[in-house]
């Protein structure tokens, strides 16, 4: 099994939850999170002053499959989130040793 993370633009959240729904992913897990990477923040003006912020406010994408559909999801994310503009995201997985659904108890690929 392998975690498949994403951190994609906040705009482009829907087109990444219909484009994994379209490819039969029937769950994922969503948190708003805030980060920089190359684009290093920006600079804002209110009420005449001048602001840096730091941290863009990014979505977290996380979503748990088997082992051979691991490189197609990450595709599929790549593909619908890209707007081909500085700051679109990274995505990346992991190995997952072991899954367990709470309510049923039951365990391994079952759980997904």
């Amino acid at each position: 099994m392998r975690l498949v993370t994403a951190i994609v633009q906040p705009t482009m959240l829907n087109a990444v939850q219909v484009a994994l729904a379209q490819h039969g992913i029937a769950g994922m897990t969503v948190t708003e999170c805030a980060g920089y990477a190359r684009q290093r923040g920006h600079r804002e003006v209110y009420r005449g002053a001048e602001y840096t912020i730091d941290f863009i406010t990014k979505a977290k994408i996380e979503v748990l499959v088997a082992e051979e559909d691991a490189q197609e999801v990450i595709e599929v994310i790549v593909a619908s989130a890209r707007t081909g503009s500085v700051g679109d995201g990274k995505v990346w997985s992991t190995p997952v040793e072991q899954v367990v659904r709470i309510r049923t108890g039951e365990t391994g690929a079952e759980a997904i």
